[in-house]
C-alpha cells in the first residue's frame, strides 16, 4: 500500500507562494517484478490547490517564488490507508472545532517564528465524523467536501509552538526523503507501513487517562464525545480533538493490519530482502548485551576477527553422544577439523571423548598437540602422501583407504610390528565421485590384505568400511550403512576384525528460523540484491532435523540401530559443520557508507575492513544468508523502527568482493565505526578461504570462556 503526504496550502489560509509540496510514494513490487502503482485521486481543492494539482498533472514545474519545484507525476492519494495517514498528519497539529480560521503569515512556518496577527475568515470549520472517516477508509473516491469548507483547520491559540510542531513534520519528511521533495521511499514492509503513520504521528499528545470506550462492534468511539452523537453543550474541544486523534490512528492500524493479511506476499517486495535472522546462545546475546567487550576487542585487534565459543562445541559433541547412548549403539564421533582449524576446537573434542578426522600432516600434528591421541585419529583424503602414511601408522590412527594404489603404499609403510589400521572407502552405487572404490576394486583389496601375511599379522589389518554421500539426506545414508553391515560380516569370515561403519559428515545446521526461511526461498528476487547479482544455489539455512536429530533419523531407519547391534558394529561419523553449530561469529568494522538507489528507492553501501575470504560462502558462488547484527544495538524511540536495507562490501579492489550482495533489513543506518557481528560462522566460512589478499591480515581467533557472573573473558587462539 502506497504512503503519500501532500502539505498543501489552503484556500486563504496560507499563502501559496511560499508553500513546499512534498510527495512521497512507495511503489510496491510483486515477486516478478514491479507492480503498476494504485491510481491517485484529487482531493477537493480551491483555486490555488487545484493550480497544484494541475501542475502535478500536466508536469509543469510549480512556481513557489523562492525555486522552482518539478511536480510529482502523482497525484492526491485517496486510498484508504493513504487518505486516513494523511488525514492523520494535518489533524495532528491544525484541528480546531467551531472557531474562525486564520490567516497566517508564510514565514510563521519557519521555526521560531512568531506568526502574525490573524484575519479573519469566512469559513466555518468542519470535522469529519465516524462514519466519514469510514467511509473514506473503504471508498474508491473521496466525495467533494462541504461547499467552502476547509479539510485541515489550524488551532484556535497560533502560538509558535504549534507552528514549530507543523514545521517538525515536515522536517521529519524531509529527512525522510533526504531533502528530495519527489522522492520515493522504500517499498513498505510489515514494519515499515504502521512506522510511516507513527512518524507523523509522534507530536501528538498522550490520550487522556479518562479515554473513550470502544465498541466491540465497529471499533469507533461511542461515549458523549462521540464525532455522530455529540451535543453542541456537551461537547468538550479538548477531548473532542484527542478522541479524533485516538480514533483515527486506531483506523489506519485496523486497516493496515487487513491489508498485510489480504497480500501476504507484498510484504517482500521492493529492494530490501526479508529479514533472515539467525538462532543465537545464550554466550551470544551477552556479548551482544555487554557495552564494553566487542568494543575492546575490536580496538585491540585493530582488524576484522572471528569469534569462538568451544563451550558450545563440547555441548554438540554431547549431542551426538547422547544419541548413540538412547540407541544403545557403540558409536564415536570424528571431528572434521576442515571445518575450523581452531586450536580450541580441537581440545574440545579431547576434554569431550571426540576423535578427530585429519587429511594433512598439519592437521594430524595439529590434534595431536590439543591433546587428541593417535587412535582417536581418522586420516582420510585421496591418495595421500607417505609422509602422512607413515604418521599415521606411527600413532595407530585409523586409515580410510581411498584406492588399490593406496592400499599398496600403505602394506610397504606398516609392518606386523607397527600394523596399519584401514577402512576401505566404497563408491557408492551409481555414484560419479573420484572418491572411493568399487565393488570389483574392494574384492581385490580384501584379496590383497588376506594374501600380505599370515592371518593376525597382516602389516593391514581392515577394520570396516566408510563412505561419504553428497547433500544432506539421512534416508540414503541409513540405507547405504545398512548395506555394508553385509560386507563387514563377510570380512569377518575371511579373518578381518570389521566392526567400524563409517557413514562420513553431511549433518544439517539449523541457521534460522523456517519462516524466514520460506518467505526467501519462495519470494527470492533479483531486485533484492545490489546490483542485481543471483545465485542458483543456496546452503539450507534452515535445516528441520539438524546435527544429532539427524543422526537420530538415520538410527531409527528401517531399524538400523537395532541391525548394529545384533551384528556388533561400531557406527562412525564425522561431522563438521554440526559440531560448530552457533560456536563462533565474525566481526567486522564498518569504514565508510554511502547512499545508493535502486528503483527510485534509497539503500546504504557499506564497506567494512576486511574480504569475503574470511566469510567463504560468497567464494562458492553463492551468498551467506544469516543476517549480520549491527553493533552497538541501540534501543530504539519507536515502536516500529523501519529497517534499513543495507548491502555490505568488503576492503578489496575487486567488484566481487561482497559479504552481503542481499538488502539486508539492518535496524538502523549502520556508521563508520560500528560493528557488524556475522553469526554461526565458525562452520567452514572462517577458514576455506582465508588469505592475505591486499596483504590484509587474516582475522585473529578470539577465544571467549565464561568468567564470573556475567563476565566473559577471551584470549588469542593458539592455533
Amino acid at each position: 500500500m502506497g504512503l503519500e503526504a501532500a502539505v498543501e496550502p489552503e484556500p486563504e489560509l496560507v499563502d501559496p507562494e511560499a508553500m513546499v509540496l512534498f510527495d512521497i510514494a512507495a511503489p510496491r513490487k510483486s515477486r516478478a517484478g514491479a507492480r503498476a502503482s494504485r491510481t491517485g485521486r484529487e482531493r477537493p481543492a480551491s483555486e490555488p490547490a487545484a493550480a497544484a494539482s494541475s501542475a502535478r498533472e500536466t508536469g509543469t514545474p510549480l512556481d513557489t517564488g523562492a525555486e522552482t519545484f518539478e511536480p510529482s507525476t502523482s497525484s492526491f492519494d485517496t486510498e484508504p490507508m493513504a487518505f486516513a495517514a494523511n488525514t492523520v498528519a494535518h489533524q495532528t497539529n491544525r484541528i480546531q472545532l467551531d472557531a474562525e480560521l486564520p490567516t497566517l503569515d508564510p514565514a510563521s512556518l519557519e521555526p521560531g517564528a512568531t506568526p502574525s496577527a490573524p484575519a479573519a475568515s469566512s469559513h466555518p470549520a468542519a470535522m469529519p465524523s465516524s462514519e466519514d472517516v469510514g467511509a473514506l477508509a473503504t471508498s474508491d473516491a473521496v466525495e467533494p467536501a462541504a461547499e467552502g469548507s476547509p479539510w485541515v483547520d489550524l488551532p484556535e491559540d497560533s502560538e509558535p509552538a504549534a507552528f514549530e510542531a507543523d514545521h517538525a513534520v515536515l522536517q521529519r519528511v524531509a529527512l525522510a526523503t533526504e531533502g528530495r521533495p519527489w522522492a520515493e521511499l522504500p517499498g513498505e514492509t510489515e514494519a515499515e507501513a504502521p512506522e510511516a503513520v507513527h512518524v507523523l504521528l509522534q507530536d501528538v499528545e498522550p490520550v487522556p487517562a479518562s479515554e473513550p470506550d470502544i465498541d466491540a462492534t465497529d471499533g469507533y468511539v461511542t461515549n458523549q464525545n462521540d464525532v455522530d452523537d455529540y451535543s453542541e453543550s456537551g461537547w468538550d474541544e479538548i477531548d473532542s480533538d484527542e478522541v479524533l486523534l485516538e480514533m483515527l490512528v486506531e483506523e489506519v492500524a485496523e486497516l493496515l493490519v487487513e491489508e498485510i493479511a489480504d497480500d501476504p506476499a507484498g510484504l517482500t517486495a521492493g529492494i530490501t530482502a526479508p529479514a533472515m535472522p539467525a538462532h543465537t546462545d545464550e554466550w551470544e546475546r551477552r556479548v551482544l548485551a555487554d557495552p564494553q567487550l566487542l568494543a575492546d576487542i575490536a580496538f585491540a585487534i585493530g582488524g576484522p576477527f572471528h569469534l569462538m565459543y568451544p563451550a558450545r562445541v563440547a555441548q554438540n559433541i554431547r549431542g551426538f553422544r547422547d544419541v548413540f547412548l538412547r540407541a544403545g549403539v557403540d558409536g564415536v564421533v570424528y571431528y572434521g577439523k576442515k571445518a575450523n582449524k581452531a586450536a580450541c576446537v580441537a581440545r574440545a573434542c579431547a576434554e569431550n571423548g571426540a576423535g578427530i578426522d585429519v587429511s594433512s600432516v598439519g592437521e594430524l600434528t595439529a590434534a595431536l598437540a590439543a591433546g587428541v591421541r593417535g587412535g582417536e585419529l581418522m586420516v582420510t583424503g585421496p591418495a595421500k602422501s607417505d609422509d602422512l602414511l607413515w604418521l599415521a601408522v606411527r600413532h595407530s590412527a585409523l586409515i580410510a583407504v581411498d584406492s588399490l594404489d593406496e592400499l599398496d603404499r600403505l602394506g610397504t609403510i606398516a609392518s606386523a610390528a607397527t600394523p596399519a589400521r584401514a577402512l576401505l572407502r566404497v563408491l557408492p552405487a551409481g555414484s560419479a565421485s573420484r572418491f572411493g572404490m568399487t565393488d570389483d576394486e574392494l574384492d581385490r583389496a580384501l584379496s590383497v590384505i588376506a594374501a600380505s601375511g599370515p592371518r593376525g599379522l597382516e602389516p593391514v589389518q581392515l577394520e570396516g568400511f566408510s563412505f561419504h554421500l553428497p547433500g544432506y539426506d539421512a534416508i540414503a545414508r541409513a540405507e547405504q550403512a545398512a548395506d555394508l553391515i553385509a560386507r563387514c560380516t563377510a570380512a569377518r569370515e575371511l579373518g578381518h576384525p570389521a566392526c567400524t561403519i563409517s557413514i562420513g559428515g553431511g549433518f544439517g545446521v539449523d541457521y534460522v528460523p523456517e519462516g524466514a526461511w520460506r518467505e526467501f526461498t519462495e519470494g527470492v528476487d533479483r531486485s533484492w540484491f545490489h546490483a542485481g547479482k543471483s545465485f542458483d544455489s543456496y546452503y539450507p539455512y534452515h535445516f528441520p532435523v539438524p546435527g544429532p536429530a539427524m543422526l537420530s533419523e538415520i538410527l531409527a531407519h528401517r531399524e538400523l540401530a537395532r541391525r548394529l547391534r545384533d551384528n556388533d558394529i561400531r557406527l562412525a561419523v564425522e561431522p563438521g559443520r554440526a559440531l560448530l553449530d552457533r560456536a563462533g561469529s565474525t566481526v567486522f568494522r564498518v569504514q565508510g557508507s554511502k547512499s545508493r538507489y535502486a528503483d527510485g528507492q534509497p539503500y546504504r553501501l557499506l564497506t567494512v575492513d576486511g574480504t569475503s575470504l574470511s566469510l567463504s560462502e560468497q567464494w562458492f558462488d553463492s551468498e551467506y544468508l544469516p543476517d549480520p547484527v549491527l553493533w552497538p544495538v541501540r534501543e530504539s524511540t519507536q515502536p516500529l523502527p523501519e529497517p534499513t536495507p543495507t548491502s555490505v562490501g568488503a576492503a578489496s579492489c575487486l567488484e566481487s568482493d561482497m559479504l552481503s550482495w542481499r538488502r539486508v533489513p539492518l535496524p538502523r543506518r549502520a556508521e563508520p565505526g560500528d560493528l557488524l557481528v556475522y553469526p554461526n560462522t565458525a562452520g567452514y566460512q572462517m577458514d576455506s578461504n582465508e588469505s592475505a589478499f591486499h596483504e590484509l591480515p587474516i582475522p585473529p581467533k578470539v577465544v571467549l570462556f565464561g568468567g564470573h557472573g556475567d563476565r566473559l573473558r577471551w584470549t588469542l587462539d593458539a592455533g
